[in-house]
């Protein structure tokens, strides 16, 4: 699973909870991009996470 190169967000981890309260395994995805983002004046193909993206942090080329 990728993980963010900015904030380094990745998959999360934890428990599906039926309504017996048996316990299964399950994964939160990020949501994570692939994008050419601007890096020193160059273009950089990175992954992203949209909140990144959101927010400024990254500029996109």
């Amino acid at each position: 699973m990728a993980r963010c190169a900015i904030c380094d967000k990745g998959a999360h981890f934890g428990n599906n909870v039926s309504h017996s309260h048996r316990r299964s395994n399950r994964m939160w995805k990020s949501n994570i991009k692939s994008v050419k983002v601007k890096v020193n004046g160059a273009a950089k193909k990175m992954y992203v996470c949209t909140s990144c993206l959101r927010s400024g942090k990254v500029e996109r080329a």
